[in-house]
């Protein structure tokens, strides 16, 4: 068994409907939820021109790692990153199924370069200036925890500060019948393993047994959308739970335990390799 140490020094939130964390955190607390809300987040990471060709996961992606970054009061270009992506953006694969059936030769070179995995971490190292590493994960149901456990041995091997960005779109076409998803929903978390005053910190133990399916406010109102596995974290931190439990695969669950207070020490700790 391996110890790491983690703190949660910045957070971003993007959902239909809940455009920010501010939103999500009082829409958890208190049931509200803002006016006139964006249809697609509008990241300014982007020039004008790049920001309305990007596919919403792309969009979603930046716009919350540019907040969690901003919360953090961390300069994006400095921190290694991670992306997990349940399917990539199946609009666009949906699309190229579509188009090399019927017309190959009109696909599309704009699609075509957003339609690999890492498209979203490829456009924030562009658009942050950032020349440090950055890995794309997809584990189906278990992306997000598998990022996180990611981004944690990242911090256990060395790194200061680690850059953990999740999000999914819609599926469309007939894979929306095997590959279910619907809205656009994304979250980032910056982690460091020194934290800073008031930054709450996880304890995260790998188990046996399956994670119970979430009714909370945030699963109502996103609950379909494919990246919704990682919805626990953000209620979590919104209302200063102590525990949940992360699907983290077939059988396996990440028991992640909060400390919300600077003054206690965390450590997140894992037994066997969760990629599969």
């Amino acid at each position: 068994m391996t110890t790491l140490t983690a703190a949660i020094e910045g957070i971003g939130f993007w959902s239909n409907g809940l455009p920010d964390w501010t939103a999500a955190r009082a829409f958890v607390r208190e049931g509200t939820r803002p006016d006139n809300t964006p249809a697609r987040p509008s990241p300014q990471l982007l020039a004008p021109n790049e920001r309305r060709r990007a596919p919403d996961t792309v969009a979603v992606a930046l716009e919350v790692a540019l907040a969690a970054c901003q919360d953090a009061g961390r300069e994006p270009r400095d921190l290694p990153s991670v992306f997990a992506s349940t399917h990539g953006d199946l609009a666009i694969t949906d699309y190229m199924c579509a188009t090399l059936a019927d017309d190959p030769r009109s696909i599309s070179p704009t699609r075509f370069h957003n339609s690999v995995h890492n498209a979203a971490a490829g456009y924030w190292t562009i658009g942050a200036g950032c020349t440090q590493a950055t890995t794309a994960i997809s584990a189906h149901q278990a992306s997000f925890a598998e990022g996180l456990v990611e981004a944690l041995v990242q911090l256990a091997a060395g790194e200061e500060v680690v850059l953990l960005v999740a999000y999914d779109g819609s599926a469309t076409g007939p894979l929306a019948s095997i590959s279910q998803s619907t809205g656009v929903l994304g979250g980032a978390l910056v982690l460091s393993r020194a934290g800073k005053p008031g930054a709450p910190r996880i304890a995260v133990t790998l188990a046996q047994g399956d994670a119970p399916r979430p009714s909370t406010p945030l699963s109502g109102l996103a609950g379909d959308n494919a990246m919704a596995p990682m919805l626990p974290m953000f209620e979590a931190l919104a209302t200063g739970a102590r525990e949940i439990s992360l699907f983290a695969g077939a059988g396996r669950t990440l028991q992640v335990a909060f400390t919300h207070t600077h003054t206690a020490t965390a450590e997140v700790a894992f037994a066997g390799s969760t990629h599969g």
